[in-house]
């Protein structure tokens, strides 16, 4: 059986398979008193245009209103149509006549003076004005449309959202999307799933992001581009936005602005996603992720169960399962696969493997590093890892777990010696100018216009003079440790505190002492073989100096 629905506002009546919901929800973009019937002269001149509607009280218009630019179209369920007018848009040196041409348009609002082409199906959506459409294949959306938000629509059971694992492949550590949201946002879910009361707010916030009832209508924001694209299925696009040459794009939200024009390229499947203001995506894959504003897809980059925050550039690499905050860069081909949270500033190099956790019995290895995180060439982890800000991996397959808590280290595996060396305070020491640059670079690159999230960019800041408070105690407490070594005194004999005590003094007042010592790090690395702390007496004098430097500018 089939049923008749009215819309309760714009009276637009809906054929609906049976077990289907009604499209009930498509708000006007002018006042119906705006829009006005066919006389009998414009349905000939329409019908004379090889244009076709089962029945033309079904159509309706703006003033003014040229049957002579809308030609062999057919038009089924209520349809109005904006102001039409002889005109011509052109968009990077194509130019299209205004009016509508060789399509078909189901249950639509059409806004003023648009340019639409061989759009072979459109159906159940509100187009705005001055848009331009050319040969497109399906652009409609489905009665429980959601346009990439994971809330629930009424009656929708628990079983219905779309959840994104970042952070962790088994799902610990899930989030919902929801247009607007930010990396802090994504954090605070995923990194406290254990706090329930929490995670049922923060739930239910998401739920009143989105308008849950059934049938809203897809959007097509004003000077939106859409053209030799395959299918385009409950997507909300934003104003000024361009999707070109697209192959698929479904459950999506992208957002646009006049000032952050957000670009969809040639080859782009993008499905159950947010895409952010200003974002670019050219050939590129994306499955369950959030794009934040002015990020980039590009070169067949992968994405899935991801956020990618702002300013963010992707390419040519895969990436699953993880958070990754503003600032990150990825511009070669590496594998950056499975269940990381970077805190953004970020940089991967070509032929770095980070994140198969499939390495040993668990499966769910995670791994986490603070800002500024740089694997050098062809460097491969084993999960879960830690790393402090600004840490510098050197090339080399690091064999087991590792948790460096040093800021601003070069970690490098030494073969010859077997062992691991960590340089504490190596950007400090040997390479200050890239600090300073890195510090200049990521504000000019910063691209938003609309910075919801202010982000630090600073390399000395909170998060890493905590951090560096951490090492200097960690640095006095190893060289007190390596001290008794030498003296042959066990170490578990003497109190932590008399340990660091001992060091410290030693690195303050006989720094040469000090650099002869074995100074080992504890638990840096899962494995039997040794964690070597080199120059630890140089570290020791940089971190305080920065310390100093840092309390002295605020």
């Amino acid at each position: 059986m089939e049923k008749i629905t009215k819309h309760p506002i714009t009276g637009v009546e809906f054929d609906l398979v049976e077990g289907e919901d009604a499209f009930t929800h498509a708000e006007p973009l002018r006042a119906a008193r705006e829009y006005r019937a066919l006389d009998p002269a414009e349905v000939e001149m329409l019908i004379r245009n090889r244009n076709y509607a089962p029945d033309w009280n079904d159509v309706f218009v703006s003033e003014p209103f040229d049957t002579g630019i809308v030609q062999n179209c057919r038009f089924y369920g209520k349809v109005r149509l904006g102001v039409t007018m002889p005109m011509v848009l052109e968009f990077e040196g194509q130019r299209l006549p205004a009016g509508l041409y060789d399509s078909t348009f189901v249950s639509c609002e059409i806004g003023d003076h648009v340019a639409i082409h061989h759009a072979h199906y459109l159906a159940h959506c509100v187009v705005g004005d001055e848009v331009i459409i050319a040969n497109a294949g399906r652009i409609m959306t489905t009665p429980r449309a959601r346009f990439g938000a994971g809330g629930l629509k009424e009656g929708e059971t628990a079983d219905k959202r779309t959840w994104i694992d970042v952070g962790n492949a088994r799902g610990g550590r899930r989030i919902l999307p929801f247009p607007g949201m930010i990396a802090a946002d994504a954090w605070l879910w995923s990194r406290f799933p254990h706090e329930t009361d929490l995670t049922a707010r923060l739930t239910a916030m998401t739920d009143v992001a989105i308008d849950p009832r059934h049938g809203i209508y897809s959007r097509i924001g004003r000077r939106a581009v859409i053209r030799d694209c395959q299918a385009i299925i409950d997507v909300f696009v934003g104003p000024e936005a361009t999707i070109d040459g697209a192959v698929l794009l479904q459950n999506l939200n992208v957002r646009s602005a006049v000032n952050e024009k957000t670009w969809i390229g040639q080859g782009s499947i993008l499905v159950d996603g947010i895409v952010g203001l200003g974002c670019r995506v050219e050939a590129s894959q994306a499955r369950r992720f959030v794009l934040g504003n002015c990020s980039r897809l590009l070169e067949g980059a992968r994405l899935a169960h991801t956020f990618l925050g702002d300013n963010s550039t992707v390419a040519g690499c895969e990436m699953q399962n993880n958070l990754v905050f503003p600032n990150h860069e990825q511009h070669h081909s590496n594998s950056f696969l499975i269940a990381a949270s970077l805190l953004g500033q970020s940089n991967v190099a070509a032929g770095a493997t980070i994140g198969s956790n499939h390495n040993s019995r668990l499966d769910d290895g995670e791994l986490l590093a603070g800002r500024g995180f740089w694997p050098g060439l062809c460097s491969s982890f084993k999960h879960p890892c830690r790393f402090a800000s600004f840490t510098l991996a050197a090339k080399g397959d690091y064999p087991a777990e590792l948790d460096v808590p040093l800021p601003f280290s070069l970690v490098a595996t030494n073969e010859h010696a077997q062992c691991l060396a960590i340089l504490p305070a190596y950007w400090f020491l040997y390479n200050m100018y890239a600090v300073v640059r890195n510090d200049w670079k990521f504000r000019a690159r910063d691209r938003r216009i609309h910075r919801v999230q202010h982000i630090e960019y600073d390399s000395l800041a909170p998060d890493t003079i905590e951090e560096i408070f951490t090492a200097v105690e960690l640095i006095e407490r190893w060289t007190g440790d390596a001290l008794l070594r030498k003296k042959d005194i066990p170490s578990d004999e003497v109190p932590v505190e008399d340990r660091r005590q001992m060091g410290r003094s030693l690195l303050r007042d006989d720094p040469e002492t000090a650099s002869e010592l074995d100074i080992l790090g504890e638990a840096v690395e899962n494995s039997p073989r040794r964690a070597v702390v080199r120059k630890a007496e140089k570290a020791w004098i940089m971190y305080r100096d920065m310390v100093l430097y840092y309390a002295m500018r605020n």
